[in-house]
């Protein structure tokens, strides 16, 4: 009987051949989306930092009170995270 099995087994698994890796539909367009979404991160954490910046000057200049070195360490801090989280993800990918 289990030779029966045995030859059974090998003659289906001579019927396939190994399947060759495939993308799945539609992802060329979801990798573009993700680069453009990584770009988007990129630009406003850039637009944040230099806003901070400008508006920590205008303060200085002024003698108005500080509140923006906390604007300016939030958007570094946000960029740390979009950082991380776009290793993480290339690491998943």
């Amino acid at each position: 009987m289990s030779t029966i099995l045995c030859a059974l087994h090998d003659t289906m698994l001579a019927q396939y051949d190994n399947p060759t890796p495939e993308a799945p539909p539609l992802a060329d367009k979801l990798m573009q989306m993700g680069r453009y979404f990584t770009w988007l991160v990129q630009l406003s954490g850039i637009t944040a930092i230099t806003y901070g910046g400008g508006r920590f000057a205008w303060e200085k200049w002024n003698g108005g009170g500080l509140q923006s070195p906390k604007m300016i360490a939030s958007a570094m801090a946000g960029g740390a995270v979009a950082t991380s989280a776009g290793t993480i993800m290339s690491a998943v990918i």
